[in-house]
């Protein structure tokens, strides 16, 4: 008997969420949509309200043309709420004529040598196609890039290099006291030599490690204005060149087995630039991690010579291990960056011949931010 009971009331609470849904669906509509029955009522229940205001001013021509005015009213009324809305519309007037700014609209201006030339500038090309948050987006990074790769990291450098000046001064001058003084006092003098010896160390340490953030950051830069170059082409073959035609699966992946060839095969531009862009920077930052692993090891010997329980030598045996780590990771990058390029030719390609029914999309919202819109299509 409890079973049973239990049964009934679930299945009770089911029927009366499913009633208030549905009551909640029902009003919105009603919110946001006015029928043909509600419209004509309304203008029923206004023209009895003028009628009632003024019932001595009004002639018969004039009731006349209100009932037709009323009736033209309702008519059209009726015919804007049956018609139904158009793709990515919400019925809303006020939503429905912001601007709208899509990953991938049509564009009227279709010269390609403008927009090479344009491309050759910080998103230059996705401004002079009219692609102003993609743009907005290249412009950003390569600038925030540029400032940190010519400025920030030259004013860095440029302090380790005065410091480790002052460094090196000291450690002159402690040898040459320990050559001119007295045999009781060198090994004083010597360990202030040694002291100063290795804050000399530690800038040079600094200094090569901001130039191997430096080189990566150079070779993302390189590859973000790669990227800008081919989607700046890969506007201007949309807009001219469109086609849904099918292409044979198998050719694309022969194609992707040269990195970004099946973008390209797939007329996919701007895949390909995102393509080359996170195979150089993995490459580069694959070269340098490299690079960092081999100088920290060039110090390892060194101090082993010296002592092999000091502190030292546990810091730089700890930055063997972080780089050799990083140089993994990137190689891994690589690999999966390269693995995803052939399965994204293949899957474009079976696809080729339907419409993308995905759309991105980005507007103002009433926060006075900006929101993404991402659809569907079914």
């Amino acid at each position: 008997m409890p079973i049973r009971l239990t049964l009934f009331f679930y299945i009770r609470l089911k029927m009366v969420k499913k009633t208030l849904i549905m009551a909640l669906l029902a009003l919105c509509v009603s919110l946001f949509a006015e029928t043909p029955v509600a419209a004509v009522a309304a203008a029923d229940t206004a023209k009895s309200a003028i009628n009632a205001a003024a019932p001595s001013e009004t002639s018969p021509e004039a009731d006349d043309e209100d009932d037709a005015f009323a009736e033209d009213s309702a008519d059209e009324t009726s015919q804007s709420t049956m018609t139904p809305l158009v793709k990515g519309k919400t019925g809303i007037v006020s939503l429905d004529t912001l601007p709208v700014n899509e990953w991938d609209i049509p564009t009227k201006r279709n010269s390609l040598k403008y927009a090479m030339l344009f491309s050759l500038l910080p998103g230059g090309g996705q401004y002079y196609t009219e692609h102003y948050v993609r743009g907005g987006f290249l412009t950003g990074f390569e600038l925030l890039l540029i400032y940190d790769i010519f400025f920030n990291r030259s004013f860095q450098r440029d302090r380790l290099l005065e410091r480790a000046a002052t460094f090196q001064d000291s450690v002159q001058f402690f040898s040459t006291r320990m050559l001119s003084s007295p045999r009781d006092s060198i090994a004083a003098y010597h360990s202030k030599r040694l002291e100063f010896l290795e804050r000399v160390r530690a800038q040079s340490d600094k200094k090569m490690e901001q130039e191997d953030v430096r080189k990566a950051e150079l070779a993302w830069l390189i590859g973000i204005h790669i990227y800008g170059i081919f989607d700046t082409y890969g506007i201007w073959y949309n807009n001219n060149y469109r086609s849904y035609e099918y292409r044979d699966m198998k050719t694309a992946v022969l194609w992707a087995l040269l990195p970004g060839a099946g973008q390209i095969f797939n007329r996919d531009f701007g895949k390909a630039g995102l393509v080359y862009m996170g195979l150089l920077g993995a490459a580069v930052s694959v070269s340098t991690s490299q690079n960092m692993v081999n100088y920290y090891l060039d110090r390892k010997h060194l101090v082993e010579k010296e002592n092999i329980k000091s502190e030292e030598y546990e810091r730089i045996s700890e930055r063997v291990t972080y780089y050799r780590k990083n140089r993994n990771t990137y190689i891994w990058g690589a690999v999966l960056i390269y693995l995803y390029s052939i399965a994204d030719a293949a899957v474009d390609a079976l696809l080729s011949d339907f419409d993308n029914p995905m759309h991105l999309a980005i507007a103002p919202n009433f926060d006075g931010g900006a929101q993404a819109l991402l659809s569907f299509d079914f």
